[in-house]
């Protein structure tokens, strides 16, 4: 692509590389210069204008965007991503429906190194997003690239990240109470909202003593594609009542504790291949915290494992929430 400032009698077709203010109005930028573009510029006095112009080998900055979000998302359906229109050199990606967004960086990374006006912009992987949610945009810098730097990105980026769609449809919330005036209230209404953003209801309120037998009955009676558990008193061990219910329910505990504050004290599992996930005390704050990311992940089908926790620590230090019992300083 040809780039500079020519003279305006030479400019019919080039496209106009910043806009013109006029008396009579505004040429915008990324236009196609018209002979009535080139009379209005002459006729107040714009001798030479800044443009640029597509070389042999060139694709357009529309045609170049659209081109690569198709490669980056080839069945949009299966990968429950909408691709926008192209516009400026921009084409968008948005979630069809509530999801996490699972991201293959490798190839985004590759994308990316490839030629400096070809971009593609992601959310953090295994971001939740709601339906309509901006997941990528693709951005063509310049106004036309080499055709063949674009199709390197394309393969570059093939399939580079899809949406991974809510499998589980409802769950039970179980809380244990160490006093018999607490009702629960709170971490049930709260509970049901953190659901709600991924389209997921909450059974009704389940509440029971703080101890392993009434624990356990419960989580077997459970009938919801997962089960919450919230204890009146945290779980300070593995093998502390709630992991220990999990268990007497016929249940598995596949990891306990986190490396994110807050959210350290939580523990998950599964029972009869249904997710068990036991909350830290902190959820009951709508603030964001690690058992955001765990329910994210496992309600959307995500396979999780104890490294994939462990990989959580960067990036893991979040807000404060200002009512938990014992803050981060006195």
């Amino acid at each position: 692509m040809k780039f500079g400032p020519v003279p305006t009698r030479s400019a019919l077709g080039a496209i106009l590389a910043h806009s013109v203010a006029l008396p009579d109005g505004r040429l915008r930028k990324g236009s196609a210069l018209l002979q009535e573009d080139i009379d209005r510029l002459l006729r107040h006095g714009a001798e030479s204008v800044t443009v640029a112009r597509l070389e042999p080998g060139d694709l357009g900055e529309d045609d170049a965007a659209m081109r690569l979000a198709r490669a980056l998302v080839p069945d949009p359906d299966r990968a429950g991503l909408r691709i926008g229109a192209a516009t400026t050199g921009r084409v968008n990606l948005h979630a069809d429906a509530p999801g996490v967004v699972e991201v293959l960086a490798d190839r985004i990374h590759a994308l990316n190194a490839l030629h400096p006006s070809i971009t593609v912009a992601t959310v953090a992987p295994w971001q939740r997003l709601e339906a309509g949610g901006l997941a990528a945009t693709v951005k063509i810098i310049a106004y036309a690239v080499p055709e063949a730097a674009l199709e390197a990105a394309c393969l570059a980026g093939q399939g580079g990240l899809r949406l991974r769609r809510v499998t589980v449809s409802d769950a039970t919330l179980i809380q244990t109470r160490v006093d018999q005036r607490d009702s629960g209230d709170k971490g049930h209404r709260v509970t049901a909202a953190r659901l709600a953003r991924l389209g997921v209801s909450l059974a009704p309120p389940v509440l029971v003593d703080h101890a392993i037998a009434p624990l356990a009955d419960a989580i077997r009676a459970a009938s919801t594609q997962a089960v919450l558990i919230l204890t009146g008193s945290a779980t300070s061990d593995v093998h502390d009542v709630a992991p220990q219910a999990v268990r007497e329910a016929g249940g598995r505990v596949a990891h306990y504790g986190m490396p994110v504050d807050p959210g350290n004290l939580l523990f998950y599992g599964d029972l009869d291949g249904r997710p068990v996930i036991g909350l830290p005390g902190c959820a009951r704050s709508p603030a964001l915290n690690g058992a955001d990311w765990v329910i994210e992940r496992l309600f959307c089908g995500v396979a999780l494992s104890p490294g994939d926790i462990a990989m959580m620590g960067v990036g893991g230090l979040l807000k404060e929430i200002p009512q938990r019992g014992r803050p981060r300083e006195a």
